[in-house]
C-alpha cells in the first residue's frame, strides 16, 4: 500500500523522461528567451498599472535577461517575440526519417535547450554534449538544427534587420 503517496517517475534528460508534472499534454516548455520576452512586456504592463513587482518575480527576470542569448533592445518586442514564435514552430515541426522508417522529431525539452544554449559558433559535438538525446539524429541533420537557430539569432541580433 502506498499510504496515498503519488508514485513519481525517476527523470532521465537523456531518454527524455521527465517527472509526471509533465505528462500533461497542455504544458509548453520555453526557452529563456521567450520568458524574458514575456516577462519584459508584463513589467512594463505593472508599471504603467503602478504595480509594485514580485521578489521572485524579478529575480526570475534578472535570471532569463542574464541568460538570454537573443536579444536586441533595438527590437520592438512584438518582433521578438515573432522571430522566437517562428523559430520554435520551424523546430517542433523538424522532422526526418531513419533507415527504418520510423519519423523522428524534436521534443519541446530539446527545443528549449538548444534555443538557450546555442551560439552563433556551436558545433554539432557541443549541442550532442549539452543535449545528449540529439543522438537520435545524424550529424548532419543537427548541424541542419542548429543552422536554423544560429540564421534566427542572427536574424534577432542583427541591428536594423
Amino acid at each position: 500500500m502506498d499510504g496515498g503517496n503519488k508514485v513519481t517517475k525517476p527523470e532521465n534528460l537523456a531518454e527524455l523522461e521527465f517527472g509526471s508534472e509533465f505528462d500533461e499534454t497542455d504544458i509548453q516548455i520555453l526557452s529563456n528567451s521567450q520568458v524574458a520576452v514575456i516577462l519584459q512586456m508584463s513589467a512594463q504592463n505593472a508599471l504603467v498599472r503602478d504595480e509594485e513587482l514580485h521578489d521572485v518575480y524579478t529575480k526570475t527576470q534578472k535570471y532569463t535577461a542574464r541568460f538570454n542569448t537573443m536579444k536586441n533592445p533595438e527590437k520592438e518586442h512584438q518582433e521578438l517575440v515573432d522571430e522566437l514564435d517562428n523559430l520554435q514552430n520551424v523546430l517542433d515541426t523538424f522532422r526526418k526519417e531513419k533507415e527504418d522508417g520510423e519519423e523522428v522529431k524534436l521534443h519541446q525539452f530539446e527545443v528549449a535547450a538548444l534555443m538557450n544554449l546555442v551560439a552563433t559558433d556551436t558545433m554539432v559535438e557541443e549541442a550532442l554534449a549539452l543535449v545528449p538525446s540529439l543522438s537520435k539524429f545524424r550529424e548532419s541533420e543537427i548541424d541542419e538544427i542548429l543552422d536554423l537557430i544560429r540564421s534566427t539569432m542572427i536574424r534577432i541580433v542583427s541591428y536594423g534587420s
